[in-house]
């Protein structure tokens, strides 16, 4: 881009003119300067409003061009972590002796992943209110695309798991339920918009635009009425599970058919295909807060879950691929095992057995473990998270 800078030079030239009389009773005049200043280009002023726009340009907007909501996966991760933290250190009364075992996690190492879990998220929204400010057409973008539109949910959802186990309010405090309500509104709308295009035959016609992803949208249901049953409204959270579970029928049957989504989504996102064991356990967990105990129903989604589980674990060669190189989609492997981790304690809870504790054990553990390794993992290769421009595997980062 070109600029004109301002550049000054001074020239002066001066006149004196001296009157002299030949009498001497007039003394002489003083002298006549005459200022002439000429304007031109001076190379090293730059104007205060160019030097912010190039350091937005620099800085801010490659950032925020190659970041989407595809990166908030690893919010959800933690968050969904933070919860099962919450729900280890807090044993009920007469707790088996395997649920007690897991309670030797200190109250302060949930405190810290909690706090953790709010500056990830906090960064991770400002970085997408940005993009949504500067880059709107990337956002319009998003949501037009078939499998990053899923992703619009996830920010959400995270705010009311990390709502659901905050350390700071209780359920029943008026800001806990003014924010309950921001956090679940803009799932509602989006409900209507995505739900209502599956519906009728608008832009996303279902049978077109399936894919493991659009579990997501299900999932912010369930998460929704989970948490107003357990504060009390018990109408709110039917409403939300029903919309949730009729949906998750369709979407799930409509997923059967396709193969597991092989024929709509790239190898890289082959992760995402997780989410299969999410939907179902967090549906599990919903209608467990709904009826007040876990009960056939609840028991019912978990071994689906549990089922899809094995399958997805069996089949190691189909993640062989997206496993190659680092990016963010590998985030889509630890919140549905902490979903799942979170029904088996439920459950463990129902069953009162030894196997259903020893399954919630290997469960809980996996589920940590995955979770410690991919923050390890992440951390240590921050420089390549965001893909670079013209990258082969661009699409694989980006959904």
């Amino acid at each position: 881009m070109c600029r004109t800078h301002t550049q000054t030079t001074f020239s002066i030239s001066t006149t004196t003119t001296i009157h002299q009389k030949s009498t001497q009773q007039n003394p002489p005049a003083p002298p006549q300067v005459e200022l002439t200043v000429d304007l031109t280009t001076f190379p090293n002023a730059v104007a205060p409003h160019d030097g912010i726009f190039v350091i937005t340009k620099s800085r801010i907007l490659p950032v925020i061009s190659r970041f989407h909501a595809g990166y908030f996966r690893i919010s959800l991760s933690l968050c969904w972590q933070t919860l099962l933290w919450k729900t280890l250190v807090e044993p009920p009364e007469n707790a088996h002796a395997y649920r007690r075992m897991l309670g030797f996690i200190p109250y302060a190492a949930f405190v810290l992943m909690w706090s953790l879990s709010l500056f990830i998220l906090v960064s991770l929204s400002i970085l997408y209110i940005l993009r949504c400010t500067l880059l709107s057409n990337k956002v319009k973008d998003e949501y037009l695309n078939h499998i990053s539109v899923n992703y619009l949910f996830a920010p959400w959802i995270s705010w009311l798991l990390l709502l659901r186990s905050s350390p700071l309010f209780a359920p029943t405090t008026v800001y806990y339920n003014i924010l309950f309500w921001v956090f679940v509104f803009p799932i509602f709308i989006l409900d209507v918009k995505i739900y209502g295009q599956w519906f009728t035959k608008g832009k996303r016609f279902l049978s077109t635009v399936a894919n493991p992803a659009s579990q997501l949208t299900v999932i912010g249901n369930f998460v929704g009425a989970r948490a107003a049953a357990q504060m009390g409204w018990r109408e709110c959270a039917i409403i939300m599970f029903s919309l949730g579970l009729i949906h998750y029928l369709v979407l799930f049957v409509t997923l059967y058919q396709r193969l597991s989504g092989n024929s709509c989504m790239p190898a890289m996102l082959r992760p995402v295909m997780f989410l299969f064991i999410a939907a179902p356990s967090m549906a599990g967990l919903a209608w467990g807060s709904v009826s007040g105990t876990f009960d056939c129903s609840s028991k019912m989604l978990f071994y689906l879950s549990l089922f899809l589980f094995l399958s997805l674990v069996s089949r190691p060669n189909l993640f062989k691929k997206s496993m190659k190189k680092f990016s963010v989609v590998w985030w889509a492997y630890s919140y549905p095992l902490t979903i799942l981790a979170l029904g088996s304690i439920d459950y463990a809870q129902g069953m009162k057995t030894d196997v259903a504790h020893l399954l919630m054990l290997v469960l809980t553990g996996l589920s940590v473990l995955v979770s410690f390794v991919l923050m390890v993992y992440t951390a240590l290769n921050t420089n390549i998270l965001l893909p670079r421009d013209g990258d082969d595997d661009h699409l694989g980062h980006v959904w």
